[in-house]
């Protein structure tokens, strides 16, 4: 007796899923916004915007109003905590309970950007900016 052959079948599966992975491919290559993996361990983003978007949105989310779930994230909208300069930059360099350090991904320009958008963004008014140099005077 023989076993009739799989491989049509197989033929088949393979076409029908190139077939159904193809408009997704070609939706992600065109979507411009879609954030880009940096290239090194280092973060590839300048802007304290476009930091915030592909850092720290994902905890804090996009208005800074923060949550509650798999853990707390606390809002950086008018945030009293963030009047002390030296306070969000500590928090980004050295991070603070599940806030990771991900200030060691950034340069002291970036940890600075990043501080500063946060600082005049979010109903936040703090305008005496944070320097690269303040940010490395915060670094152990």
């Amino acid at each position: 007796m023989t076993t009739p052959s799989l491989r049509p079948v197989a033929l088949f599966a393979l076409a029908a899923l190139s077939t159904l992975a193809a408009p997704a491919a070609t939706a992600v290559a065109q979507d411009a916004a879609a954030p880009v993996l940096s290239p090194t361990s280092k973060f590839a983003e300048e802007t304290g915007e476009a930091l915030y978007a592909n850092v720290c949105q994902a905890c804090h989310m996009k208005n800074g109003a923060g949550a509650t779930g798999a853990g707390t994230y606390p809002p950086l909208a008018s945030n009293p905590n963030l009047a002390a300069p030296g306070y969000p930059v500590m928090m980004v360099v050295a991070g603070h309970r599940g806030m990771p350090p991900v200030g060691k991904m950034m340069s002291d320009e970036q940890v600075a950007t990043i501080v500063n958008y946060v600082r005049t963004h979010f109903g936040n008014g703090y305008t005496d900016a944070v320097t690269a140099r303040d940010v490395a005077g915060a670094r152990p």
